[in-house]
């Protein structure tokens, strides 16, 4: 049997076949790289803006970090078309399918959890869904006590879970209009903001996990490696419970003098009318129908419902205002950047991933996962043919990339797929942009837990 090339080896003959494969990563890299500046070009585009200046309303545009993938998935696609031996046809297939090596014939599956994303954003921050999820929260909050501290532990505890049922990018919605209502309007103190975001974000990422049809990279390998929702469970749902609550005593009892400190808003509460039963009903179905699409991977079933839903809520608009787009819009626009400039870096990341034992890849997996979508691990981890051979070693392989793509989910704004969502809702409490490094700080506490309850119950 002949042995396997080195993985330079591997990696030139790839560079050699293609020439574009190494263009097409630095142009990701690129990408990542002018996100993590964004809140810097805002402040640029903030100072120009006083004097009157044009190039504010570009810099402010470049600044937008949502639309950052979007911007260089442009210049990819461009280059493409350019690129000697891909040209236009290729380039506009690509574009299309968002797949580097299909065939058109496979039509823009890669697109379904972008669009997803957005449908179920929309709903999740309607006013039926949202007075529903506060009202229970609120009831467990009051509980312990109804103090911020309470609502802010219970927010960031219980909301994370639920993204197991409702699925991530609902969770995600939900805890953070949760936490811009009843925490981040109380105005606490910057480190105690980015605390609060980075447990959002990693509480999501790994809370996801105790069902197998809620997280996306849990959902992109499970039919393929056979797990269920026992599996899954088993395997990271009872290590899911456990960082959540020991990362938010954590930072519970660091913060604790602050958050004891915190008074409720004083501001009278608005009187509306209530938001009759058979609405709530509706609006949950049209989620359930969305989630249920998701896994079938029917993209035009999951617009059919947008437009039901959309429909329905005109009807009703007695009870509830018209839903926001423009936030799920920037997010389903950023994934989609993402999967366009994330489907030429199989080349590289395969290979790496492939050549690795359990430790190692436990933390190549989280920090591959902090500049690249843990989807797209643990999808390109399921194409390694180590990881798909029945047994032991294998099993174990990939549990260390599971558990390193979980845990590592709210380093970066780009590490999970909800995670632009929580960012576009809470980014009017930070007035200098959210930090890309103070963000990262804050998260590795909770990481570094989340990745020792992932190998505690292995």
């Amino acid at each position: 049997m002949p042995s396997r090339p080195d993985l330079w080896q591997e990696l030139s003959s790839a560079m050699a076949q293609d020439g574009f494969l190494p263009a097409g990563t630095l142009v990701f890299f690129a990408a990542v790289a002018h996100a993590f500046l964004s809140p810097s070009i805002v402040r640029l585009g903030r100072e120009g803006a006083r004097q009157g200046r044009l190039k504010s309303v570009l810099l402010h545009l470049l600044g937008e970090v949502e639309l950052v993938f979007v911007l260089w998935s442009f210049v990819l696609v461009l280059l493409m078309a350019c690129w000697p031996g891909k040209g236009w046809a290729f380039a506009a297939r690509y574009l299309a399918t968002g797949d580097y090596s299909a065939d058109v014939a496979q039509g823009p599956s890669k697109y379904v959890e972008p669009v997803f994303v957005f449908v179920i954003m929309v709903m999740a921050a309607s006013k039926p869904v949202m007075s529903l999820a506060a009202g229970v929260l609120g009831r467990v909050a009051r509980w312990l006590g109804g103090s911020p501290a309470a609502h802010w532990f219970v927010v960031l505890t219980l909301a994370p879970l639920s993204g197991s049922l409702i699925t991530e990018p609902a969770a995600m919605t939900i805890g953070a209009m949760l936490l811009s209502t009843q925490f981040y309007r109380l105005k606490p103190s910057e480190p105690l903001r980015y605390a609060t975001l980075a447990l959002l974000f990693v509480n999501i990422s790994v809370g996801g996990s105790l069902t197998h049809f809620a997280a996306p990279p849990v959902v992109m390998v499970a039919a393929k490696w056979g797990w269920g929702l026992k599996e899954v469970f088993a395997q990271f749902g009872v290590a899911a419970l456990a960082s959540i609550l020991v990362s938010n005593l954590l930072y519970l009892a660091w913060f604790r003098r602050e958050l004891a400190a915190l008074r409720p808003s004083s501001e009278p509460e608005t009187t509306e009318p209530p938001v009759p039963a058979w609405v709530v009903v509706v609006h949950l179905a049209c989620m359930v129908w969305t989630v249920l699409m998701l896994a079938a991977h029917q993209l035009p079933m999951i617009l059919l419902g947008l437009v039901g839903f959309r429909l329905f809520v005109a009807a009703t608009a007695r009870w509830q205002p018209a839903p926001g787009w423009r936030g799920p819009a920037l997010v389903g626009l950023f994934l989609a950047g993402l999967v366009l400039l994330g489907g030429v870096q199989g080349w590289w990341i395969a290979p790496v991933l492939g050549r690795l034992g359990q430790g190692a890849l436990l933390v190549v997996s989280t920090v591959l996962t902090s500049f690249n979508d843990n989807a797209a691990v643990t999808y390109l981890a399921a194409q390694v043919p180590l990881f798909v051979v029945p047994g032991v070693q294998a099993e174990g392989l990939r549990h260390a990339v599971m558990a390193g793509a979980l845990a590592g989910g709210g380093l970066t704004v780009v590490a999970n797929a909800p995670n632009p969502a929580g960012q576009s809702i809470l980014a009017p409490w930070f007035p200098r942009g959210i930090s890309g490094g103070r963000l990262l700080v804050w998260a590795l506490v909770p990481t570094l837990v989340a990745l020792g309850c992932f190998i505690w119950v292995r």
